[in-house]
C-alpha cells in the first residue's frame, strides 16, 4: 500500500520528486518504529496510541515541532489514501493533535546588503562567474523556487515581452516579468554558455556542461550570501523571501506578490506582511519624537 500511495502522489497528484522522497522517508521511519516497538507489520493494526508514541519519540530525540508536523502531514495523507482504497476501516490520525509551533518570520537580506552583493558580482567574467551571477539575480529578480530554476530552459525566456515562463507546483505555469537590465545580462550569459558548450536547451549548466543540480545551486548561494549577511540560513529560499519582502516594503500589492510567487492561496503570502510591519515599526521608532 505504501508503494501504491507513493505512485499515487507522484503520478496522479503530481507532487515533486523532492516531496515524494520526503514522504517515503517519513513513512519508512514510521513503519520502522512501529515494527520495532510493537512488532506490527499490518497497517490495520496501528492505533492512535502507537502514533502518539512515535511523535513523543521524535520530540524526545530532538526533532522540532515543525519537523514533526511535516512528518504528520505525510502520515495524514497516507491514511486518507488508505481509507479511500479500503486499506483501513478507521483513520487513527483523526485523534492525533499536532504539536504547536512558534511562528517564524521569513528571513531575508536587507536591501542595502543585497545591492552590495550585486555590485560585487558585476565584475565577474567567464562562464562560471557569469552563471553564478545570473543564478543569484534570477532568484532575486523573479522569486522562483529552486526546483523551478533547475528546470528552466532557454525557450522559457521570452526577450520580446521580458518574461520567463515557470512551471510551478502541481504543474501550474506562470509568467514572471524581469527588467531590461536583467534581460541584457541574461543574453550575455546565454551567449557565453553557447560559446563554451554549444546549443544546450537547459538554461543552467555545471562547469562541465551537465544540467545544474540542487546542491550545486545551494553552494553558489551560500558562498555569495556569506559575504554580505550573518543570517543562519543562506539558501535559495532566503532570496525568494528577500524578493517578496522587498516588493511589499516598496508598496507592491499582496495579490500581485502572490501571483509572482505562485502561491495557491493568499495566506501563504501574508506571512511576508509581518516583515513589512516590523520594518514600519522600526521606521516609526527612529522617526517619531515620542517613540
Amino acid at each position: 500500500m505504501k508503494e501504491r500511495f507513493l505512485a499515487y502522489i507522484q503520478y496522479e497528484k503530481r507532487y515533486s520528486p523532492h516531496t515524494v522522497t520526503a514522504y517515503r522517508t517519513d513513512l519508512d521511519q514510521f513503519f520502522a518504529f512501529i515494527s520495532a516497538q510493537y512488532q506490527i507489520s499490518d497497517i490495520s493494526g496501528v492505533d492512535h496510541y502507537m502514533i502518539r508514541s512515535w511523535l513523543v519519540s521524535l520530540l524526545e530525540q530532538g526533532d522540532s515541532a515543525r519537523s514533526v508536523n511535516r512528518k504528520l502531514t505525510s502520515l495524514k495523507s497516507f491514511y486518507r489514501f488508505l481509507l479511500k482504497e479500503k486499506g483501513v476501516d478507521v483513520n487513527p490520525m483523526r485523534r492525533i493533535i499536532s504539536p504547536k509551533t512558534s511562528k517564524r518570520l521569513p528571513e531575508f537580506v536587507e536591501a542595502g546588503k543585497m545591492e552590495a552583493l550585486l555590485e560585487e558580482m558585476a565584475s565577474v567574467e567567464g562562464f562560471p562567474g557569469l552563471r553564478n551571477r545570473i543564478i543569484v539575480e534570477m532568484f532575486y529578480n523573479t522569486g522562483i523556487r529552486l526546483s523551478e530554476l533547475l528546470n528552466l530552459k532557454e525557450v522559457d525566456v521570452d526577450f520580446h515581452s521580458d518574461t520567463i515562463k515557470v512551471l510551478g507546483k502541481r504543474n501550474k505555469e506562470r509568467l514572471i516579468p524581469f527588467t531590461n537590465k536583467f534581460a541584457a545580462l541574461l543574453k550575455d550569459y546565454i551567449g557565453e554558455k553557447e560559446k563554451v558548450f554549444g546549443k544546450v536547451p537547459e538554461l543552467f549548466l555545471t562547469d562541465s556542461g551537465r544540467k545544474m543540480y540542487p546542491k550545486g545551486v545551494y553552494l553558489i548561494i551560500k558562498k555569495y550570501l556569506s559575504g554580505v549577511t550573518t543570517l543562519a540560513q543562506k539558501s535559495p529560499h532566503v532570496l525568494r523571501h528577500t524578493f517578496a519582502t522587498h516588493l511589499l516594503n516598496n508598496g507592491a500589492e499582496l495579490n500581485a506578490v502572490k501571483e509572482l510567487l505562485g502561491h495557491a492561496n493568499l495566506a501563504a503570502t501574508q506571512v511576508y506582511t509581518h516583515n513589512t510591519i516590523e520594518k514600519l515599526k522600526e521606521i516609526y521608532k527612529q522617526a517619531h519624537p515620542r517613540a
